[in-house]
Protein backbone atom coordinates (compact mmCIF):
# COMPACT_ATOMS: atom_id res chain seq x y z
CA UNK A 1 0.00 0.00 0.00
CA UNK A 2 1.32 3.19 -1.12
CA UNK A 3 1.77 6.49 1.02
CA UNK A 4 -1.32 8.72 0.11
CA UNK A 5 -1.30 12.27 1.19
CA UNK A 6 -3.78 12.00 4.35
CA UNK A 7 -1.20 9.07 5.45
CA UNK A 8 2.07 11.01 4.65
CA UNK A 9 3.51 12.95 7.30
CA UNK A 10 2.70 15.97 7.85
CA UNK A 11 5.51 18.90 8.42
CA UNK A 12 5.17 22.60 9.81
CA UNK A 13 8.15 24.35 8.78
CA UNK A 14 9.17 27.37 12.20
CA UNK A 15 11.37 29.96 11.50
CA UNK A 16 13.24 30.88 14.52
CA UNK A 17 15.87 33.40 14.90
CA UNK A 18 16.11 33.74 18.52
CA UNK A 19 13.31 36.31 18.58
CA UNK A 20 11.09 36.52 21.73
CA UNK A 21 7.93 36.10 19.00
CA UNK A 22 10.26 33.71 16.86
CA UNK A 23 10.99 31.82 20.23
CA UNK A 24 6.44 31.74 20.57
CA UNK A 25 6.44 30.67 16.67
CA UNK A 26 8.28 27.54 18.01
CA UNK A 27 5.91 26.94 20.99
CA UNK A 28 2.79 27.17 18.85
CA UNK A 29 4.34 24.55 16.02
CA UNK A 30 4.95 22.20 18.59
CA UNK A 31 1.64 22.48 19.88
CA UNK A 32 -0.19 22.33 16.72
CA UNK A 33 2.45 19.06 16.05
CA UNK A 34 1.24 17.29 18.61
CA UNK A 35 -2.17 18.15 17.97
CA UNK A 36 -1.99 16.59 14.55
CA UNK A 37 0.95 13.94 14.72
CA UNK A 38 2.65 16.26 12.18
CA UNK A 39 6.83 16.59 12.78
CA UNK A 40 8.18 19.98 13.15
CA UNK A 41 11.03 21.19 11.36
CA UNK A 42 13.26 24.40 12.93
CA UNK A 43 14.94 26.70 10.71
CA UNK A 44 17.78 29.56 10.86
CA UNK A 45 18.51 31.39 8.14
CA UNK A 46 22.61 33.01 7.90
CA UNK A 47 23.89 35.71 6.16
CA UNK A 48 27.46 37.62 5.73
CA UNK A 49 27.14 41.04 7.28
CA UNK A 50 26.46 43.77 4.86
CA UNK A 51 29.91 44.93 5.22
CA UNK A 52 31.18 41.74 3.87
CA UNK A 53 31.01 42.67 0.59
CA UNK A 54 33.16 45.74 0.83
CA UNK A 55 36.33 43.25 0.83
CA UNK A 56 35.94 42.22 5.13
CA UNK A 57 37.56 38.93 5.74
CA UNK A 58 34.51 37.43 7.48
CA UNK A 59 34.45 33.72 8.13
CA UNK A 60 31.71 32.16 6.66
CA UNK A 61 31.83 29.02 9.02
CA UNK A 62 31.97 30.45 11.99
CA UNK A 63 29.17 32.43 11.58
CA UNK A 64 27.32 29.21 10.29
CA UNK A 65 28.47 27.36 13.66
CA UNK A 66 26.86 30.27 15.44
CA UNK A 67 23.96 30.18 13.75
CA UNK A 68 23.63 26.72 14.36
CA UNK A 69 24.62 26.80 18.17
CA UNK A 70 21.76 29.51 18.69
CA UNK A 71 18.91 27.72 16.87
CA UNK A 72 20.21 24.35 19.15
CA UNK A 73 19.73 26.62 22.18
CA UNK A 74 16.33 28.13 21.55
CA UNK A 75 14.97 24.74 20.54
CA UNK A 76 16.22 23.05 24.07
CA UNK A 77 15.13 26.08 26.12
CA UNK A 78 11.78 26.08 24.85
CA UNK A 79 11.06 22.13 25.44
CA UNK A 80 7.21 21.88 26.87
CA UNK A 81 8.05 19.68 29.31
CA UNK A 82 4.45 19.01 30.24
CA UNK A 83 3.56 17.02 27.45
CA UNK A 84 5.75 14.13 25.79
CA UNK A 85 8.04 16.07 23.51
CA UNK A 86 7.49 17.13 19.69
CA UNK A 87 10.91 15.91 18.35
CA UNK A 88 12.30 19.31 15.96
CA UNK A 89 14.63 18.39 12.95
CA UNK A 90 17.28 21.97 13.16
CA UNK A 91 18.02 23.17 10.07
CA UNK A 92 20.52 26.25 9.12
CA UNK A 93 20.92 27.76 5.84
CA UNK A 94 22.68 30.44 4.08
CA UNK A 95 20.58 33.13 2.91
CA UNK A 96 18.14 35.33 3.38
CA UNK A 97 15.34 34.68 6.20
CA UNK A 98 12.43 35.33 3.94
CA UNK A 99 14.08 33.12 0.95
CA UNK A 100 15.38 30.15 2.97
CA UNK A 101 11.68 29.91 4.98
CA UNK A 102 10.05 29.73 1.26
CA UNK A 103 12.77 27.01 0.12
CA UNK A 104 12.13 25.12 3.21
CA UNK A 105 8.30 25.42 2.96
CA UNK A 106 7.90 23.38 -0.46
CA UNK A 107 6.20 20.53 0.42
CA UNK A 108 5.66 21.93 4.36
CA UNK A 109 2.09 21.06 5.59
CA UNK A 110 2.05 24.76 7.20
CA UNK A 111 4.82 27.69 8.02
CA UNK A 112 4.99 29.49 10.86
CA UNK A 113 6.69 33.16 11.50
CA UNK A 114 7.01 35.17 14.42
CA UNK A 115 6.00 38.92 14.04
CA UNK A 116 7.99 41.18 15.41
CA UNK A 117 4.73 42.96 16.84
CA UNK A 118 5.34 46.95 16.16
CA UNK A 119 1.50 47.23 16.54
CA UNK A 120 -1.02 48.15 13.37
CA UNK A 121 0.70 48.46 9.81
CA UNK A 122 4.04 49.40 11.17
CA UNK A 123 4.35 45.56 12.01
CA UNK A 124 3.55 44.40 7.93
CA UNK A 125 5.93 47.12 6.27
CA UNK A 126 7.46 45.47 2.95
CA UNK A 127 10.75 44.15 3.52
CA UNK A 128 8.97 41.94 7.06
CA UNK A 129 9.83 38.54 6.51
CA UNK A 130 6.65 37.79 7.98
CA UNK A 131 4.54 39.71 5.66
CA UNK A 132 6.81 38.00 2.48
CA UNK A 133 6.16 34.14 3.84
CA UNK A 134 2.32 35.42 4.04
CA UNK A 135 2.40 36.76 0.70
CA UNK A 136 4.64 34.13 -1.30
CA UNK A 137 4.42 30.65 0.79
CA UNK A 138 2.99 27.99 -1.22
CA UNK A 139 1.35 26.45 1.78
CA UNK A 140 -0.75 28.11 4.70
CA UNK A 141 1.34 30.70 7.05
CA UNK A 142 0.41 31.08 10.62
CA UNK A 143 2.42 34.29 12.15
CA UNK A 144 2.38 34.53 16.15
CA UNK A 145 2.79 37.29 17.80
CA UNK A 146 5.27 36.93 21.19
CA UNK A 147 3.08 38.08 24.09
CA UNK A 148 4.09 40.42 26.63
CA UNK A 149 5.70 42.50 23.72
Amino acid sequence: MGTTPESAQRVIVVGVDGSPSSRAALRWARRQARLEDASVEAVAAWDFPPLSGWGLSIPGPEIEEAARLALADTVEQEQDTTHPPVPVRQRTEYGHPADVLLRFARGAHLLVVGSRGLGGFTGTLLGSVSRHCVEHAPCPVVVVRATGT
